[in-house]
């Protein structure tokens, strides 16, 4: 395998297409508009200046990086030789199903689609294609150039070989593939998200002010970042859509979002892509308190 196609150049999308690249394989990255083609390979350039002003790789490895990248404004002119299709669009379940929908009646029958979903079930996208045992999820961390995880979550339907293929190009990136089974927010999320929804609710309720949550998890459970923090560098959007769709595939008040996360999403405070999220990072990057 080595002609691989990503839908979409947004953070997750030009991260996968970096790794695929920088590991030797030809890369098509795709999206509706040159735009935002240009600012993902802009991006990825920046990501390998950095990697090469650190030492962690040659200025030729750079160029040959770059080099194996195609943008495409056309999906079917950017699938069309693909033996592995990625897409890392938007969180949302109709846009996800209708790319499925369509990349299955342009691609190749032997050609695996993988989503890069963080929450929606890979069985109900495989349901909208004649394939189901070659669709399979790829969640890859962001960002994805430096995280080592892919978690690989089996449809359904999805095949033994498939999942081993997968796991296999997994490790060729220099990742580690962890193999989870189809349920709402798989294994990352399942744990992740109750918990940032449980801070959120600590600073909701009064317990303490956003440093002060972020302070004690960081140590004195020894996460890196604190789940406040963390949540804004995820998107508060992103949070909330995976919430949701854990409340409503489990049916358990427990994944209910927090009403002060609904009314930030709300009011357009999505986090460090707005500038403003439970931290400020229009300047200084003091942190906000909401009542």
């Amino acid at each position: 395998m080595k002609k691989i196609a990503v839908i979409g150049s947004g953070t997750m999308g030009n991260g996968i297409a970096h790794v695929f690249a920088q590991n030797g394989f030809s890369v098509a990255m795709i999206d509706i508009r040159q735009d935002a083609l240009d600012k993902g390979i802009n991006t990825i350039s920046g990501n390998l200046d950095r990697m090469v002003t650190k030492g962690n790789i040659s200025e030729d490895i750079k160029k040959s990086t770059l080099a194996n990248i195609t943008t495409f404004t056309s999906m079917v002119e950017g699938v069309k030789d693909a033996e592995l299709v990625i897409e890392a669009a938007t969180e949302n379940i109709e846009i996800k199903l209708n790319i499925f929908k369509e990349l299955d009646s342009i691609c190749q029958p032997q050609t695996i689609l993988a989503s890069n979903t963080s929450s929606i079930s890979i069985t109900k996208i495989a349901s909208v294609t004649k394939r189901g045992d070659k669709v399979i999820g790829m969640h890859f961390m962001n960002p994805v150039p430096v995280m080592k995880l892919v978690e690989v979550i089996r449809g359904y339907n999805t095949s033994d070989e498939v999942t081993n293929l997968i796991l296999s190009v997994s490790k060729s990136l220099g990742k580690t593939p962890t193999e989870v089974n189809d349920y709402p927010g798989f294994i990352a999320n399942r744990i992740l998200m109750p918990m940032i929804n449980e801070a959120i609710y600590s600073l909701y309720e009064g317990v303490a002010g956003v440093e002060e949550i972020d302070t004690v998890m960081k140590l004195g459970m020894a996460h890196p970042m604190g789940p406040l923090q963390l949540a804004d560098f995820i998107g508060l959007d992103v949070c909330l859509s995976i919430l949701k769709v854990m409340h409503d595939g489990f049916g358990n008040p427990k994944y209910a979002p927090c009403p002060l996360l609904v009314n930030m999403v709300t009011a357009g405070n999505l986090g460090k892509k707005s500038g403003i999220g439970f931290y400020d990072y229009s300047g200084g990057g003091k942190d906000l308190w909401y009542p």
